[in-house]
């Protein structure tokens, strides 16, 4: 039986910052970037020791962007990495070097305890402590193997729930109280790391999000050890998954009586079954069952560097946005409007599809209809909120130039790509301030402006996309006649299609593009 933590899952809002933190500043190293298995859109790193030693493992799904959660009860509130107690100096003056936050140091059970926060404000401890073997260390930048991070110290939970927790804990994963203070237990497993269990009762409940910790792992030799504290678990009333096959390892989920999340997780395959340990993390892999997208996810799925690797630094501007820059680019820019329902990666696929070599930036609507992203408020299907609409197009104009200051975009180079909802808007932000767009797709546009300005729209160049059997096609023409008599340089093509985008879309843009 292995015993002790296997990983610990976390989510961040901002997939840079996390790995400045995670490998720029504690010096772990990046052994695995996936996309998820249950939503291959949503990026997953794998932090560990050099060659991914399990208990050395921290992982973090990638919200970018995403909503922050809350801490409370039912779920871990900090994370606690192992390192030498000698080094509890090395890391608070590598902290204030690198302006961190923090607390401490103080003394917890009688270990040095230095309290950092996360890009996210996650509460990472380190623990100067003896009670965990190192794991596969290595001199990082500026870290001298001594005082490098050696593996998971533990993890706090904070539960109502706390007897109930304390056996659960006991029962199916052979943790073991040891010290006690007032509102905590430290249950310790044979590997001799440790669960902090807290008394929560009367603190607020939790809500999953940015800025959390998503669940905690435990190890498992193989399969059968799984398999038996799985039927343990059924046999008992607990709500268990089935086994997941996650390609490194197998698992089971469950959550504890007090909520918070546990997994059950095998020691192998491991972390080097497809890479070799001086290439560990360098290349993206799409879980199978999502093999067919692997070519639009690799596309959709956040970038970033890796200290010392160039990125791209984003600015703040009036919309959340997400620049994906392509292997080979050729200098061309597609800004892209996504339909209801969609965000800032949406038209990715397509776009990459109909100009392979150009940097895309994806915008996010800021309005919000039941749950669903939108670039404007509507109050029925052709109903529009008319002071709603300027308003975002007064925003799209303030991206735009904060865009061309901040990028260095070429607006002669540029071009805006909009679909249903984001075509509308882009249009109507192209009568109320012409001049900023020269170069338009609009893919199944319709008239949403209830009063159009006098607009000179001389010199600017548009595609007009719709569906022959779009339910909303028949408001198409309206808006195409304004854009025509403006001034502007209009191609018109219906394809076979309704309001879904496909095939037909892409090659009317990759043809218009090169026309």
């Amino acid at each position: 039986m292995a015993g002790g933590i296997h990983h610990i899952t976390l989510i961040t809002r901002k997939v840079q910052a996390n790995v400045d933190f995670y490998v720029g500043f504690l010096g772990l190293h990046l052994v695995k970037r996936t996309g998820g298995y249950e939503d291959a859109t949503q990026l997953h790193l794998l932090y560990a020791d050099a060659t991914g030693t399990p208990g050395s493992l921290i992982t973090f799904l990638v919200w970018e962007d995403g909503s922050p959660g809350r801490v409370g009860y039912g779920q871990p509130s900090e994370i606690a990495l192992a390192i030498a107690p000698e080094s509890i100096g090395f890391w608070l003056t590598r902290a204030l070097q690198f302006n961190i936050a923090l607390s401490g140091p103080t003394q917890e059970f009688g270990e040095p305890v230095l309290r950092l926060f996360d890009p996210d404000g996650v509460i990472v401890k380190l623990v100067g402590s003896e009670s965990v073997a190192a794991g596969d260390l290595r001199a990082g930048d500026g870290i001298p193997v001594a005082d490098a991070i050696h593996r998971i110290r533990g993890a706090t939970i904070l539960t109502e729930k706390p007897q109930e927790t304390r056996a659960f804990l006991e029962n199916y994963f052979s943790y073991t109280a040891s010290d006690h203070s007032e509102t905590i237990t430290r249950m310790v497993s044979a590997s001799g790391d440790c669960i902090d269990v807290r008394n929560a009762t009367g603190f607020w409940s939790s809500a999953p999000g940015t800025g959390t910790i998503d669940h905690i792992a435990f190890r498992a030799s193989d399969i059968p050890e799984v398999t038996t504290t799985y039927e343990r678990l059924i046999a008992n009333g607990a709500d268990a998954t089935a086994m997941h096959d996650r390609k490194y390892f197998h698992s089971i989920y469950v959550r504890e009586p007090g909520g918070t999340l546990f997994e059950m997780a095998t020691d192998g395959p491991g972390m080097l079954i497809d890479e070799k340990p001086d290439t560990l993390g360098s290349r993206l892999f799409i879980p199978p069952h999502f093999a067919e997208d692997a070519e639009n996810l690799k596309v959709m799925l956040p970038q970033f560097g890796l200290p010392k690797e160039e990125r791209f630094i984003y600015r703040e501007l009036p919309f959340t946005h997400r620049v994906y820059t392509p292997d080979h680019p050729d200098g061309q820019v597609l800004v892209l409007l996504h339909g209801t329902g969609g965000n800032e990666a949406s038209l990715m696929p397509l776009a990459a599809k109909a100009a392979p070599n150009a940097t895309l930036i994806g915008l996010r609507g800021r309005s919000n209809e039941e749950g669903s992203a939108r670039w404007f408020r509507r109050f029925g299907p052709l109903s529009f909120d008319q002071k709603d609409i300027r308003s975002e197009a007064e925003a799209l104009a303030a991206f735009i130039e904060g865009a061309v200051e901040a990028y260095g975009l070429d607006l002669q180079k540029t071009i805006f790509l909009g679909y249903s909802n984001g075509a509308n808007l882009l249009a109507a932000m192209m009568q109320l301030h012409p001049g900023l767009v020269g170069n338009a797709v609009l893919l199944r546009a319709t008239k949403v402006l209830q009063e159009t300005p006098e607009a000179d729209l001389n010199g600017a160049r548009i595609l007009a996309v719709t569906g022959d059997h779009d339910l909303f096609g028949a408001h198409a023409p309206a808006l195409e006649a304004e854009l025509r008599s403006a001034g502007a340089d209009i191609t018109t093509k219906s394809i076979s299609a309704g309001h879904e985008t496909g095939s037909h879309d892409i090659e009317a843009v990759r043809q218009w593009l090169t026309s």
